[in-house]
């Protein structure tokens, strides 16, 4: 997806450790008499990343010393509410963090946030702040099926039809290409793409295709 870039800002200090984390789900299946139960795969959790963030508006030649909040901290606020990112997608937006030439580091929504103000001028316009954001992995549908290969076109798979596939939407769900439907119609001896029952199971051969034909 495309990033705005004129929303980017910068900490003003470098983090001294980054904590990703991420759990997967194995749910266990039970068995009389197992001391150890067969565990099955279930899901992968998104990762998180856990960062700490100072901001600081007072050791700066600028007089009078600015408002941390309007300065850096809204900023990062901003990225849990719908407010200025949702009038398109109704969400908070999605953020890439980069750092130095690490360069990317992680793509994810900012899920926790905690801020803590701990220096203030004497008319207490606050001017220094400790942040901890804790992002969660985010990847498109699209992205994360072309990583895992799960629509891979060298995997033959079978699929069910539901009311309103096609021949033409099943082959740009599984080749990212509308017009290569003959291969699911050679599979499967369909003359008529258009007389297609919903509820009926489909081949969908790996690509490149080759017919066999009896003899």
């Amino acid at each position: 997806m495309a990033f705005d870039q004129s929303r980017a800002f910068d900490a003003l200090f470098n983090p001294n450790e980054l904590n990703l984390n991420r759990s997967v789900v194995w749910s266990s299946q039970k068995a009389k008499g197992r001391d150890v139960p067969e565990l099955q795969f279930s899901t992968g959790e998104p990762r998180t990343l856990t960062i700490n963030l100072l901001f600081d508006t007072y050791d700066t030649p600028d007089l009078p010393k600015k408002d941390v909040r309007k300065q850096y901290t809204d900023k990062i606020l901003h990225l849990t509410t719908v407010e200025e990112h949702g009038k398109d997608q109704h969400r908070p937006p999605v953020c890439r963090l980069n750092w130095g030439k690490f360069g990317r580091i992680f793509v994810g929504v900012l899920e926790k946030l905690d801020q803590k103000f701990t220096m203030f001028m004497e008319d207490g316009t606050p001017v220094r702040a400790t942040v901890t954001c804790t992002f969660k992995e985010w990847r498109k549908n699209k992205e994360d099926q072309e990583i895992q290969q799960t629509h891979s076109a060298d995997i033959a798979k079978m699929k069910i039809l539901r009311r309103g596939d096609t021949l033409s939407s099943i082959a740009a769900e599984e080749y990212f290409d509308p017009a290569k439907w003959r291969p699911i119609a050679l599979a499967n001896g369909i003359d008529n793409p258009l007389r297609i029952a919903t509820g009926s199971a489909l081949i969908v051969p790996r690509l490149p295709f080759k017919p066999e034909f009896n003899r």
